[in-house]
């Protein structure tokens, strides 16, 4: 016959067992207070990776950031190269439809008269 639980027991089970865990927890941080030369030792030695976790994270994003600003400054440049280059496209097309409709004006007999500003 299969063993059923029921939500309440599992609430308990579960509450047990992070109890269990948090004073293990407490425990063995009390025990390090307590026992004075292996814990003076201890927190030296967690001080000290500490320190070189923080140090090495600070070089990694540092790493990080100076390929962002690298890539960045490359697309940046392509991107303005491109907007230029469009630019560059847009008035060579103009030119030539101006030159088209006054070709093509003149061709029909009809001289496209020159307006003179105000």
């Amino acid at each position: 016959m299969p063993v059923t639980t029921s939500p309440a027991q599992e609430t308990r089970d579960h509450r047990f067992l992070m109890g269990l865990i948090a004073g293990a927890v407490l425990g063995a941080g009390l025990g390090m207070l307590v026992a004075p030369r292996a814990a003076v030792e201890l927190r030296r030695r967690l001080a000290g990776s500490a320190k070189s976790l923080g140090k090495s994270a600070s070089e990694r994003y540092q790493q990080a950031s100076a390929q962002v600003r690298a890539a960045a400054k490359e697309y940046t440049s392509k991107g303005q190269a491109t907007r230029d280059s469009l630019a560059e496209a847009v008035v060579r097309g103009a030119q030539r439809v101006e030159r088209y409709a006054t070709e093509a004006k003149t061709d029909h007999g009809h001289k496209v008269p020159e307006h003179s500003a105000p």
